[in-house]
């Protein structure tokens, strides 16, 4: 029997961080969230995707936290 992948963990946003400062706040915020498993951002993309694992967190918490910092971050869906 072949399992299907829960892929409810994996949440995506598209942001407006563009370079490596913006990229390097990011790491001071998740780096010591034990809630975040792991996190990346693909700078390359026109949405400047931000993808994070986390069993914990939802949409609307990592968009608060990003918001803090002065960034821009909606839901990628």
């Amino acid at each position: 029997m072949h399992m299907i992948e829960n892929f409810d963990h994996i949440l995506l946003f598209k942001t407006n961080v563009r370079c490596h400062d913006d990229k390097q706040l990011l790491h001071t915020l998740f780096d010591n969230n034990i809630d975040i498993k792991c996190w990346s951002v693909d700078m390359e993309d026109e949405d400047c995707v931000l993808r994070i694992v986390s069993y914990t967190l939802n949409h609307s918490q990592i968009i608060k936290l990003i918001n803090r910092l002065g960034y821009q971050c909606c839901e990628l869906t």
